[in-house]
């Protein structure tokens, strides 16, 4: 006769029950918004790395180094016992340039340091909404949106939606650099979008800030192609988000 824990089923546990949920929201407390903000000041920082890719890999700056390695190796090669001197004098030009490229680089920390609380409150003292992506109980994603309301005389001016008219303004969008690429950028968007269209109406235009928080380049104009490439990446991501609602809430109807 078997016993009743014989008898007993175990059903095999799923997976998935570990991961933890992602969720997008705004955020109210001052502690998630100081993290918010923090995310935001160390994707500035992290530029540092992308702007000193832009300028090592930029033609120009690769025709300069081959040609000091020229000129040094033209200068200093004469017989085969002169080799070492122009590997090691060519290995002190590569540290040098390395380092150059470090200072001219290392405004974006300066510019990290700065970013404050003070950037997400207006002229009046607002403060901006902070919307932020949660990993379980990570903070990975931020998103600062500045709604700005259309004023009509002393009174306020109301959108068809009977919600008071305006836009809605993007003025930071960062992903932790290991969670990129997974959608919760896109998450981040979308959130932005139906918080504005709720406080301001479903009319409500929104778009990034032309000084947004990363928008701040250091380096001569020639050398900021792939921040450009990534403002235009950007500003579609935000159009597609903005259409594929869209669609969808035509479906709805």
């Amino acid at each position: 006769m078997s016993s009743a824990a014989e008898d007993e089923v175990v059903l095999p546990t799923n997976p998935l029950d570990e991961i933890p949920p992602l969720t997008t929201k705004v955020l109210t407390t001052e502690e998630d918004k100081v993290a918010a903000l923090k995310l935001v000041a160390d994707s500035i920082a992290q530029q540092r790395q992308f702007a000193a890719r832009s300028i090592i890999f930029h033609p120009i700056t690769i025709a300069g180094y081959i040609l000091i390695l020229a000129i040094v190796s033209q200068l200093l090669y004469k017989t085969r016992k002169d080799i070492g001197v122009v590997a090691t004098t060519s290995a002190g030009v590569t540290m040098a340039c390395l380092i150059a490229i470090r200072g001219l680089t290392s405004g974006y920390l300066n510019l990290a340091e700065k970013f404050n609380w003070t950037f997400v409150q207006n002229e009046d003292g607002e403060e901006d909404t902070i919307i932020g992506s949660r990993y379980g109980e990570e903070l990975i994603g931020a998103c600062i949106l500045r709604l700005e309301r259309n004023g009509n005389g002393g009174g306020k001016k109301k959108a068809k939606s009977g919600k008071i008219g305006g836009k809605g303004i993007v003025r930071a969008w960062t992903t932790r650099i290991k969670y990129r690429g997974n959608g919760v950028g896109t998450e981040l968007l979308e959130e932005a979008v139906r918080v504005t269209r709720e406080k301001v109406g479903n009319s409500a235009e929104i778009g990034f800030a032309a000084e947004h928080a990363n928008s701040t380049m250091i380096l001569p104009e020639f050398f900021n192609g792939g921040f450009r490439k990534r403002e235009a990446r950007a500003a579609k991501a935000l159009e597609g988000v903005i259409e594929s609602m869209d669609t969808g809430s035509k479906k709805k109807r």
